[in-house]
């Protein structure tokens, strides 16, 4: 969230017209009697949301939910982690972009430092759960900290996945110039580390995964940039005023807010409509960017979409 585009000045989403715990759940509900079995959290900073651990211990009534996890920054977990995983979270993903604390501050645009990251990735393993850590990677700004994040979290046998810097929104100031491709990621790492591919876990996995020779740690490269995987995506997502994107990149969403709110829809509508905005899907704009030249689009902001 660039701070020349939300500043002190910018309007935010009052609370009403974000979705309340109890209708999110509703909805919740809804996928998980379509078959969805993995949910993830994410934000902006899904822990400045008031009732957020309450909130995942509600999810436990949805038996049939065989993975919850969180995308967050990792400053508030500290506070957090303990009362999370009691919660039920599973797995956290913690973002951090660089080790150098003159480039994470830079990155951040909030004077933040890496420690602080640290230190909620050392209380997130402290209260059990598991850990991964994403690096979105921008040529010229912290290409340099590939191979330190990459030797410290090898260390420490946390897997760290590398993100092509990617046209998400319309503030990031993306240009095909400031990707660096996975296969170049690839090759720095191997003039310094020794690995082999490990086979996806399963299909859709959106990370190529990669184990190190040495002590087992795996790394993985997300690759929606130079090597595109939109026809094995099996992801919906939700924003916080109740927008239900079945693209990363799409423009707009379809209002779920309104449907919850329609005293006229039960739990099978609901599910029924679920189901056909899925099932209606023909998103592919990471493999027709090339061919149609729209990577000028509107796009929603990653801020408000998650990762």
């Amino acid at each position: 969230m660039p701070a020349e585009v939300f500043g002190p000045d910018h309007a935010f989403l009052r609370d009403e017209e974000l979705l309340g715990l109890p209708e999110l759940q509703r909805i919740i509900g809804a996928f998980v009697r379509c078959e969805v079995r993995k949910l993830r959290i994410t934000g902006g900073e899904p822990l400045l949301r008031n009732g957020v651990v309450e909130f995942i211990g509600h999810l436990r009534k949805f038996d049939q939910l065989e993975d919850i996890a969180m995308t967050t920054n990792g400053l508030l977990l500290p506070r957090f982690a303990a009362g999370l995983a009691a919660a039920g979270l599973q797995r956290v993903t913690v973002s951090l972009d660089a080790l150098d604390p003159d480039v994470f501050r830079r990155m951040n645009g909030r004077g933040r430092h890496p420690d602080e990251v640290m230190a909620g990735i050392d209380a997130a393993i402290d209260a059990g759960l598991a850990v991964k850590v994403n690096m979105v990677v921008q040529r010229g700004v912290n290409d340099a900290q590939i191979l330190p994040m990459a030797s410290c979290f090898k260390e420490r046998g946390i897997t760290l996945r590398f993100i092509e810097f990617m046209d998400v929104g319309n503030s990031n100031h993306w240009s095909p110039e400031s990707v660096i491709s996975g296969a170049e990621i690839l090759e720095m790492l191997a003039g310094h580390f020794e690995f082999e591919p490990v086979a996806p876990a399963h299909r859709g996995e959106v990370a190529t995964r990669f184990r190190c020779s040495d002590n087992g740690a795996e790394f993985g490269i997300i690759t929606s940039i130079s090597s595109p995987f939109c026809r094995d995506c099996t992801r919906a997502r939700l924003t916080a005023n109740g927008r239900l994107f079945t693209c990363l990149f799409a423009a707009d969403g379809f209002d779920l807010r309104a449907a919850v709110r329609d005293g006229n829809l039960d739990d099978a509508a609901l599910q029924e409509l679920v189901a056909g905005l899925w099932s209606r899907r023909d998103d592919r704009y990471s493999e027709l960017r090339a061919l149609a030249g729209n990577a000028d689009s509107p796009k929603v902001e990653m801020s408000f979409i998650g990762g």
